[in-house]
């Protein structure tokens, strides 16, 4: 399996990875936005985000989460994940999404001293293109954001069909973006790390 091989070899060279918020750690669809009370779903960790984060951790890659929402509302929603992530509440009246802004500030929060090899995760095209004009790597996760946009239970509740199709149409607008790799769900995010490592190894830059 040459991408698990990858992975250990090659991932710990990442500098650090920031990710969004809503709609890629928690929130799956991105929906607590428009909820004046945001109930305990919307704070459940996504498919996959809880391990990918303890993954992470294990290799010592510094972490961070970024959102543009309302503090008191990213408390909220923050309150299942991990206490060592830290957060990066840049604010929105000061050069919003997609300016570079928010995401130079999380690596600074990381003390981090280098572009090279930061990756970012959102699910968010704003935010996404916000990590594109900052100069880093960035992933687009098509399920969980706001582009498909519904809450897990009518996601579930869709055909595989629909599901595909919906996925698919983000994908598209995802990569339309620039986007670097798009994943379904923060399941896949160790392959995909271990590939965006491969690529900086064969001297390819964001």
């Amino acid at each position: 399996m040459p991408h698990a091989e990858a992975l250990s070899v090659a991932a710990p060279n990442l500098t650090a990875v920031l990710f969004g918020l809503s709609g890629c750690l928690v929130d799956f669809g991105a929906r607590a936005r428009y909820h004046a009370n945001p109930t305990t779903e919307h704070a459940d960790a996504t498919p996959g985000a809880l391990d990918s984060l303890h993954s992470l951790q294990r290799q010592l890659i510094p972490c961070a989460w970024l959102d543009e929402l309302p503090p008191a509302l990213t408390q909220q929603l923050s309150s299942a994940l991990p206490d060592w992530i830290k957060p990066s509440q840049h604010p929105a009246t000061h050069s919003p999404w997609p300016a570079p802004n928010a995401c130079w500030q999380a690596l600074m929060t990381l003390n981090v001293d280098r572009l090279d090899g930061c990756v970012l995760v959102s699910g968010e095209p704003r935010l996404l293109q916000s990590g594109l004009n900052a100069g880093l790597w960035t992933i687009g996760l098509a399920s969980c954001g706001s582009l498909c946009g519904l809450p897990p239970g009518e996601w579930q509740a869709l055909s595989q069909k629909e599901r595909e199709q919906l996925r698919g149409k983000a994908t598209v607008q995802l990569f339309g973006l620039g986007v670097h790799s798009v994943i379904d769900h923060l399941g896949e995010l160790d392959t995909c790390l271990a590939d965006i490592s491969l690529r900086r190894l064969k001297g390819e830059k964001p």
